[in-house]
């Protein structure tokens, strides 16, 4: 293996260099706690977790609440992705709109997602909007800035050569602004999306009675830490694969692209 600055690596070193972490990070995790050097009040060990995942997904519907808080999660986020992106596209093209925008969404995007849960739960309830709005909320403003920036970002040789072919406004932006945005709003989409992943988690440890946040929840009161790492385990896992599969998707549909 090269470790000349900036060489690639091939595909399969790749895949065998991050699963070597892996191991070795269960592997120090598993010395400190099975030798005694960590007391299991405060940190299981990678046996034990495994035991309280069986006894979750067998006694305790955990796939349950796997399923709400993935239909949280996307619920939220592609409730803010339909709004975000059209305003993110306005903004990056039309530079009064941006000006007009762009400082009451800056100022949103540093406002933590958590804080408007009391409002949220007043106005809302305890139930499954609640839940989504927070989402919403943590995803959207962030979206719409990126998606601007990409969409402002564009070449202006292409634009002008557009204008010098004839074409107008709309047709600069629905013909030369999105197609070449494209790409890299999808890939914002895939960034944020692993975000939203955070924010359900916050979400669902106030007034909540099933999902991964609320399991977590009544763990933590058991002191059970081992179904609190398979919980957060299992956030990473559904998390990654969604990943993959959103890149994959954009490869497919952007295979012309440099994602």
């Amino acid at each position: 293996m090269s470790l000349a600055p900036l060489e690639q690596v091939s595909a399969r070193a790749r895949w065998l260099l991050g699963l070597a972490f892996f191991v070795l990070f269960v592997a120090v995790w598993a010395f400190f706690t099975l030798g005694g050097f960590v007391s299991p009040t405060f940190l299981a060990s990678p046996i034990t977790m495994l035991k309280e995942g069986v006894l979750l997904f067998t006694q305790y519907d955990f796939i349950g609440d796997i399923g709400m808080t993935i239909w949280r999660v996307f619920a939220g986020f592609i409730l803010a992705a339909v709004l975000a992106v059209p305003l993110g596209i306005a903004m990056g093209a039309f530079k009064g709109f941006e000006a007009f925008l762009e400082p009451f969404v800056s100022f949103c995007r540093y406002l933590p997602a958590s804080a408007f849960i009391p409002l949220l739960i007043l106005w809302a309830g305890i139930g499954e909007m609640q839940k989504i709005l927070v989402i919403f909320i943590g995803s959207v403003f962030q979206i719409i800035l990126m998606v601007a920036v990409t969409v402002g970002s564009a070449r202006r040789d292409l634009v002008e050569a557009a204008y010098t072919l004839g074409a107008d406004g709309k047709g600069i932006v629905r013909r030369v602004l999105i197609p070449g945005a494209a790409p890299e709003i999808a890939e914002t989409l895939r960034l944020v999306l692993g975000w939203a992943w955070t924010y359900v988690i916050v979400a669902e440890l106030i007034g909540s009675s099933s999902g991964i946040g609320h399991m977590i929840t009544d763990s933590q009161a058991l002191l059970n830490t081992g179904q609190i790492i398979f919980g957060i385990i299992i956030i990473g896992l559904i998390g990654l694969v969604s990943d993959f599969a959103f890149k994959a998707l954009n490869r497919s549909i952007f295979g012309w692209s440099a994602l």
